[in-house]
């Protein structure tokens, strides 16, 4: 006699995580329950709906314009996240909640809505921001919590990854001589969220999280599982910075040299040589001088320039290979 398997409910989340760069500083957009003034943070989402939608994205664009009022341009899948305890509740026996993460990009930076936010990205993920030199709180805190926690022995709940756990951190943070990747946004936001460094490991009833004396507060916390979706988005985005010019999609139609600068160095999260990286630019054939100046610069007028969107054919891989001025200093 053969025994028919309990049937679980699913629900299919869609999430966005909506970027622009505001004055120099990446920005996501964020909802708050209206009225609550001390809610966590949530990325735009709303529950996929086959009779309503023709397609996910389709779903996605319709979520988001309701809740934000946001029109969308560019907007990419990023992955599925189905781990049910990062958006269970207690005593929760409901439909599972599988998460569909999306990046998209924005110019808009004026939201007319009460319970709508565009946060600094770097808010969340304070560790990230290598611009003006290594994050201080990678060594007055991250550092030695994670080392401490290296001491514990595996949680019950933890899958212990085949590299060790000093390795993992020295690796991931940049220590003791390593290099320091800034595409690794997520594996970072993972470690953190094994050890119980982050909220959002307390809040899910992580046993590593529950060991630590006081609560862990590394970052602006977002509910569920939706800063992990937001890690993704970084990753994804700087990764692509390298093969493809997403960045103009955060630019307006005429830019100045330095404007385009500043924008890859607020995503990149690292400081940039100003005459490489107009070398690279003006080298690879990416944008084209206007023929105006800029005057509102606070100084001398600045050529303005525009994309070549011709060199998404021209090139196989047309991104900016972007280094920074220095390796950013090793612990």
């Amino acid at each position: 006699m053969s025994i028919k398997p309990r049937q679980a409910g699913i629900e299919l989340g869609l999430h966005a995580s909506i970027v622009s760069v505001d004055r120099n500083e990446p920005h996501v957009v964020c909802v708050t329950s209206p009225g609550n003034s001390k809610a966590r943070d949530s990325l735009p989402f709303g529950v996929f709906t086959p009779l309503a939608h023709r397609t996910l994205e389709i779903g996605l664009r319709r979520w988001v314009e309701e809740q934000t009022g946001l029109s969308l341009g560019y907007v990419e899948q990023l992955y599925t996240f189905g781990d049910r305890g990062r958006h269970a509740r207690e005593g929760d026996r409901g439909p599972h909640m599988v998460s569909i993460g999306y990046l998209a990009l924005t110019l808009q930076t004026d939201i007319a809505k009460e319970h709508v936010r565009q946060r600094r990205w770097y808010d969340f993920f304070p560790w990230e921001d290598w611009r003006l030199g290594r994050p201080q709180i990678i060594d007055t805190t991250i550092e030695p919590l994670l080392l401490e926690w290296c001491k514990r022995k595996p949680d019950n709940d933890a899958h212990e990854h085949p590299l060790g756990r000093k390795e993992r951190i020295r690796f991931l943070f940049g220590l003791n001589g390593v290099s320091w990747d800034e595409e690794k946004v997520l594996d970072r936001y993972e470690l953190l969220y094994e050890a119980g460094l982050l909220e959002e490991a307390l809040i899910d009833g992580r046993s590593a999280a529950k060991a630590w004396d006081t609560p862990c507060e590394l970052g602006r916390p977002m509910n569920h599982d939706h800063r992990r979706i937001l890690a993704t988005a970084m990753s994804r985005m700087r990764g692509k910075l390298k093969y493809r010019p997403l960045v103009f999609e955060l630019l307006p139609p005429e830019f100045t040299l330095y404007e385009l600068q500043k924008v890859v160095e607020a995503i990149s999260g690292t400081p940039l040589h100003k005459q490489n990286f107009r070398r690279l630019v003006e080298g690879g054939g990416f944008v084209e001088a206007t023929g105006d100046m800029k005057k509102s610069t606070g100084g001398r007028p600045a050529k303005l320039f525009k994309f070549r969107r011709v060199a998404l054919v021209e090139r196989p891989s047309p991104g900016l290979r972007v280094k920074a001025t220095t390796p950013p200093p090793n612990a």
